[in-house]
C-alpha cells in the first residue's frame, strides 16, 4: 500500500473513493443496544444525561429537534446538535487473518495500483467500517484471528481510537490455517455487552461449525453482519488446462489436476456451501453479505448500506 510522505501508512487504509462513496451514509443497529445517546439506535435506558459534544452541518433525513436554533440564527444555516456520553453502539469487528485469506487473484479489483488479496479486501472494508462507527459517535473494536485470537482491541468511540485501530489493521498479516468455530467462541466471550459484530471471512470452515459459533453470538444477544469474502476465481473456477494448486494454509500441499474435470463438481460444492451458510444465518437473524474481491468493496458496501437503511 502506496503512502504520501509524513501521512501515517495507514492512512492509506481510509481510501478517499470509499469514503465519498459512504459519505453521509449512517449504520443503524436493527435492535435495542446498551448505549447513552438519545436518537440513532434504540435504547433501553431513559432518564439519562447527555453531554454537548459538536456541531455538524444538517442532512436530509436529520431529526429536526436537534437543530441548533441560535447557531442558525447567528449564521443562516443549519446546524445540528450532537451529544456523547457513552455511545449508542458498540461494535467488534472480527477479521479472519488466515493462510486462505491471502489468496490474490487475477480477476482482483486493485486499489493504489494493486490487486487486492482477500485480506487487503477484508482491511478496507474494516477501516472503512470502522471509520463509519467512529463519525456517528460510536463505540468500535477490533478482533484479528486465525486459529486463535491475535488482537484485541476493545470498543472505544474517541476519535484517537480509530488510528490505534488503523494501525492494528495495516499490520495485521495472513498466518495460519483456519479454525473458525472454536475461536468465534472464545470471542463470544470476551465480548461483554451486547452490541453489533461484524465478521469479515471467507469462511474457510465446517459450515455447521460457523453457524453454531455464531449462534453463540446471537445467545448472547448481538446482532451480527457476516461479510463473506471470496475471490472470484474461488466463486467461477475459471482455469483451464492441467495446473497445480497450493494450499495457503499448508505451504507443503500441493495438488496437480485437470481443472475442467472438476468444476461443475467444485461448483456444486461452493453454491451448496454458501446456501447453507446464508440458510442458517436467515434462521437467525444474521445480515449474511457474500462480497467478491472483484467487484470494488466501496461499492459493494455503498450497496449494502443503502439496503440496509430500507429496511432498519
Amino acid at each position: 500500500m502506496e503512502t504520501t510522505p509524513n501521512i501515517p501508512a495507514y492512512m492509506s487504509l481510509l481510501d478517499p473513493a470509499a469514503l465519498a462513496t459512504i459519505h453521509r451514509m449512517e449504520f443503524l443497529a436493527r435492535g435495542v443496544v446498551e448505549g447513552s445517546v438519545s436518537g440513532r439506535h434504540r435504547s433501553p435506558f431513559h432518564g439519562f444525561s447527555v453531554e454537548f459534544a459538536e456541531h455538524r452541518e444538517y442532512a436530509p433525513g436529520d431529526n429536526i429537534r436537534d437543530l441548533d436554533w441560535r447557531v442558525f440564527g447567528k449564521t443562516d444555516r443549519y446546524y445540528i446538535k450532537q451529544y456523547m456520553e457513552e455511545t449508542n453502539l458498540r461494535c467488534t469487528v472480527l477479521l479472519d487473518a488466515s493462510g486462505s485469506m491471502n489468496y490474490t487473484g487475477n480477476l482482483a479489483s486493485s486499489r493504489n495500483g494493486r490487486r487486492l488479496s482477500k485480506l487487503d479486501y477484508g482491511r478496507y472494508l474494516a477501516a472503512t467500517l470502522l471509520h463509519l462507527m467512529i463519525h456517528q459517535q460510536d463505540a468500535v473494536g477490533l478482533v484479528t484471528f486465525d486459529t486463535r485470537v491475535r488482537r484485541h482491541l476493545p470498543a472505544r468511540s474517541r476519535t484517537s481510537h480509530l488510528r490505534v485501530l488503523l494501525q492494528e489493521l495495516y499490520d495485521t498479516q495472513a498466518g495460519d490455517e483456519t479454525a473458525l468455530g472454536p475461536v468465534i467462541h472464545d470471542i463470544a466471550e470476551r465480548v461483554p455487552r451486547r452490541g453489533l459484530i461484524v465478521l469479515i471471512s471467507d469462511l474457510f470452515d465446517d459450515p455447521e461449525a460457523i453457524l453454531k459459533a455464531l449462534h453463540h453470538f446471537r445467545f448472547r444477544r448481538h446482532e451480527v453482519l457476516l461479510l463473506h469474502v471470496m475471490a472470484e476465481e474461488e466463486l467461477t473456477f475459471p482455469f483451464d488446462g492441467w495446473s497445480e494448486f497450493h494450499d495457503l494454509e499448508l505451504p507443503t500441499s500441493r495438488l496437480e489436476i485437470d481443472p475442467k474435470a472438476l468444476r461443475a463438481t467444485y461448483l456444486d460444492e461452493v453454491r451448496g456451501f454458501m446456501e447453507r451458510i446464508k440458510k442458517g444465518c436467515g434462521e437467525m437473524a444474521v445480515d449474511y453479505v457474500p462480497f467478491s474481491t472483484r467487484q470494488d468493496f466501496d461499492v459493494a458496501l455503498a450497496n449494502y448500506l443503502a439496503g440496509r437503511a430500507r429496511t432498519t
